[in-house]
């Protein structure tokens, strides 16, 4: 189950074993491993996005506009106020089309790139309808600012009034059947007469996974390729800003984000980290620790909150799931390296830094010729240590039935996401 993060940490120490509690992970709905899964039971996954300005179009607007570049803007006379933190804001919203799937999701996981300066933000939500036709309350999937000055990010838990629930950043339905179609509700926030936030990108993942371990699947196109991804660890920040995870364990996320932004060349400006002391190895990782903490969670793992800070900088990032490592190849040949969430017992994964996990980070950076997944892991203690390779029947078993394949995609222009990875979803 989810623990707050502090309460994580206390069931980290008692039990004395040396693992990385960094990921706000829990089992996909059903999920186990104690036997594969049945070949015929799928892996139904959709990813749904709105980028482009013909697409934000079809979305409905009260309060704000699609503006030139394609992104969505509160408009001068927003049509609503709302007081939050004893600040009173002008209020826009956009709300996606209804998204109906093919089979009844059980969870969904939303993704967003937006800018919001000086004293702005946006909040996120979802509601839901069942195949009879009842239809969700929104929930609220997380309340989001790209600084921490003003208003603080976060995430709420709980909201089980309905159709469904929040756990984190993951919303879930409370029927079996699941629910057949989402819509998404991004509110804007700006004090009179001042900037604007606007939102440029946003989506979702929706999903209904079988639950049991999986059959390791064959190596595929990007056998023999791995990418020159820069290696950090989480180890040498552990004692960092208590205020923010307090590093060490905790940075997972944070580290393995980074570590594709260095592999783009889109780290942040040494201007936005100069605060940081100068004898901290790779302050650019204590500053993203900074900019995903999740002040509810109370941690910084939070995927969507690192896909939002990552795509303010690469351009494009977002949470998805993906079925095998065979899609994961698809992306490594495109040049993509992904940040997978997984969680393991003792033994379960061989040649890992620590022992076991119920939620971590790591960066899949490429594939041995045999099939085999080189992976940056930061749980490493050093630098040194963290190119790691993982029995890809292990890796997969780690990744699939506990986040249900979770990833996070990372690109900037030159790596558009492949077309063969679009027709999969």
């Amino acid at each position: 189950m989810r623990l707050p993060f502090p309460a994580l940490l206390a069931a980290t120490a008692a039990s004395g074993l040396a693992v990385a509690l960094c990921a706000p992970l829990v089992p996909a709905t059903g999920a186990a491993t104690s036997a594969p899964a049945a070949a015929s039971a799928p892996r139904s996954i959709a990813y749904t996005q709105w980028d482009t300005a013909p697409q934000l179009r079809t979305g409905t607007v009260k309060g704000t506009r699609v503006i030139k570049g394609g992104r969505v803007a509160v408009t001068p006379t927003a049509a609503g106020r709302r007081t939050y933190a004893k600040r009173t804001y002008q209020v826009g919203r956009w709300t996606s089309p209804w998204t109906r799937t093919s089979f009844g999701l059980t969870e969904l996981i939303a993704s967003w790139k937006a800018t919001t300066p000086g004293n702005s933000w946006v909040e996120i939500e979802v509601r839901g309808r069942t195949k009879a036709g009842a239809t969700s309350s929104y929930d609220v999937l997380g309340r989001w600012t790209s600084g921490d000055a003003h208003t603080k990010r976060q995430t709420v838990s709980g909201q089980k009034d309905d159709l469904a629930r929040v756990s984190v950043d993951t919303w879930r339905s409370n029927a079996a059947a699941g629910l057949t179609s989402w819509q998404l509700r991004v509110s804007l926030m700006r004090l009179p007469g001042k900037a604007s936030p606007t939102l440029d990108t946003v989506g979702a993942v929706a999903s209904r996974l079988p639950s049991g371990a999986v059959v390791e699947s064959t190596p595929g196109v990007a056998r023999g390729k791995v990418l020159d991804v820069p290696r950090y660890s989480q180890m040498i920040h552990r004692g960092h800003y208590p205020q923010w995870g307090n590093g060490g364990e905790a940075w997972c996320s944070p580290t393995s984000t980074s570590m594709v932004l260095g592999y783009y060349r889109r780290l942040p400006r040494p201007a936005r980290y100069s605060y940081v002391p100068s004898d901290h190895v790779d302050p650019w990782v204590d500053h993203a620790a900074r900019m995903t903490y999740d002040h509810a969670y109370q941690g910084t793992g939070n995927w969507p909150f690192n896909t939002a800070y990552a795509a303010g900088l690469s351009g494009h990032a977002f949470v998805t799931k993906l079925r095998s490592l065979r899609e994961a190849e698809q992306f490594i040949a495109a040049g993509i390296p992904l940040v997978a969430s997984v969680a393991f017992g003792p033994g379960e994964l061989s040649g890992a830094p620590i022992s076991s996990t119920e939620g971590h980070l790591l960066v899949i950076v490429g594939f041995t010729k045999s099939g085999d997944v080189v992976v940056n892991d930061p749980a490493a203690s050093t630098r040194a240590g963290v190119r790691r390779t993982y029995d890809r029947g292990q890796l997969e078993n780690a990744w699939l039935p506990t986040s249900g394949g979770t990833v996070y995609v990372i690109t900037d222009d030159a790596h558009p996401v492949p077309a063969t990875a679009h027709t999969n979803w």
